[in-house]
């Protein structure tokens, strides 16, 4: 497998990291500019910049229009787009691999001469706003899921959603984007991942020469501590939902640990298809709508210790009571006799099937790449993925589940059906 993530790795004179990788199978090749500027750098006051700038970097610059951007891309057969998260934004643009140069030149002026302006700034703002809004009333779950976070961590920046707090939102001025553009997208805090039909040489001489007169900043990003949880958090949380819910968040520890990859073990058995666990117990029979254990697999697991949610969906007649109690033990269950022997085979071959997949993917490749650089300073711990996955040990899955699955490390939300009249009085969610 280490050949599919074997980056060659440079650094600028500015700081700015270029990780390249060749496969020239066919004329296509992925472009990825991973910046240290998520939900993990904000601060009560400016929650949800991180998110709000990546929707500034497509509203043009000193020579393109809004959107304009994109529109080049496209027109030249690519593929563009952008995502943030707790801790980084990746911009993104699969192309034909003649249209490097285009494509770093492009990804370069807007760095340099990005459009911030009030009139930009308040518009994109506004649709932030309204983006968290639907979030917020359109999915039955969301704002609980808010409420999951924002109670189970007391002090780490991830208690906040990465679109942000409305109340900060609605406050952000465009001096605070400007210097956040400042600090956070500076050369010495980004990773550029090209993947694909490149020449390595002339890929570094292109970025070079667009990136090379950025200049690098002091950038300190202390980040608060969670402390340990020492007892069960939970809440009821109100609102006119078709369906009733538990979700359980318990402290994991971040990518950097080994615990991860027996986590990941755990949540395949119990909740990863129908063979599993929770389907067979809960689902199959009527008990629940729906029961799973997730977490994000690398590279997209949190740079900083995480949150292993469990969320279980009624079904109607089955008190919850009765549910949360049935999967207490099925946890229980699991600790005291791990998977047996043909689940543990299924578990493995599944984790690495589907890092597999991913791994014939060029986008993904840049993404396994860029995302561990950003997040652990090199790229090469993702060469043990798929070995993880191999020696995974059913004590090893029994031990992690004592360690982090029990009650004190548990933070709960019950989602309790209220009427459309009934809600009124709550006022509005923000």
């Amino acid at each position: 497998m280490r050949e599919l993530l074997n980056f060659r790795r440079y650094i600028l004179d500015n700081g700015l990291k270029v990780l390249i990788l060749e496969d020239h199978r066919f004329p296509i090749l992925s472009y990825q500019v991973h910046v240290k500027a998520g939900s993990r750098f904000e601060r009560p006051g400016i929650t949800g910049i991180s998110h709000l700038f990546e929707h500034m970097m497509f509203r043009g610059t000193s020579r393109l229009g809004p959107e304009e951007f994109s529109k080049i891309i496209q027109s030249r057969g690519g593929i563009v787009n952008a995502f943030t998260t707790q801790d980084h934004t990746t911009y993104w643009e699969n192309v034909p691999s003649d249209q490097l140069e285009l494509v770093i030149e492009l990804e370069a002026h807007r760095l340099k001469e990005l459009k911030l302006d009030e009139e930009s700034f308040y518009t994109e703002r506004e649709v932030v706003r309204s983006e968290r809004k639907m979030r917020i009333s359109t999915t039955p779950y969301g704002a609980a899921l808010e409420e999951l976070f924002s109670l189970a961590y007391l002090r780490h920046p991830y208690r906040w959603p990465i679109i942000g707090w409305d109340s900060d939102l609605r406050n952000l001025s465009l001096k605070d984007c400007e210097e956040y553009f400042r600090l956070h997208y500076a050369p010495n805090n980004m990773v550029i991942a090209i993947c694909g039909d490149v020449a390595p040489e002339k890929a570094l001489d292109l970025i070079c020469k667009h990136y090379g007169d950025l200049t690098p900043q002091k950038c300190f990003h202390k980040i608060e501590p969670e402390p340990p949880q020492r007892g069960e958090r939970r809440s009821v949380f109100k609102k006119p939902v078709e369906l009733e819910a538990i979700f359980w968040a318990y402290h994991v520890p971040g990518i950097d640990s080994d615990d991860i990859f027996p986590l990941l073990g755990i949540c395949e058995c119990l909740s990863g298809g129908r063979s599993s666990r929770f389907w067979q117990k809960f689902v199959h029979p009527g008990k629940a709508t729906e029961v799973r254990l997730v977490a994000d697999p690398p590279p997209f697991w949190p740079k900083d210790p995480g949150l292993l949610i469990l969320y279980a969906i009624e079904k109607p007649g089955i008190p919850l009571s009765s549910l949360e109690k049935e999967i207490e033990e099925e946890i229980s269950l699991f600790k005291e006799k791990g998977p047996a022997e043909n689940e543990l085979e299924k578990i493995k071959n599944r984790l690495k099937a589907s890092f597999l997949r991913g791994l014939e993917s060029l986008f993904f490749r840049g993404l396994v790449g860029g995302i561990y650089e950003i997040k652990l300073d090199g790229f090469e711990k993702s060469w043990e993925i798929l070995e993880k996955y191999e020696s995974l040990k059913a004590e090893d899955m029994i031990q992690v589940a004592e360690k982090y699955l029990h009650e004190d490390n548990r933070t709960c939300i019950m989602v309790k059906s209220i009427s459309i009249e009934e809600n009124t009085k709550f006022g509005l969610i923000e």
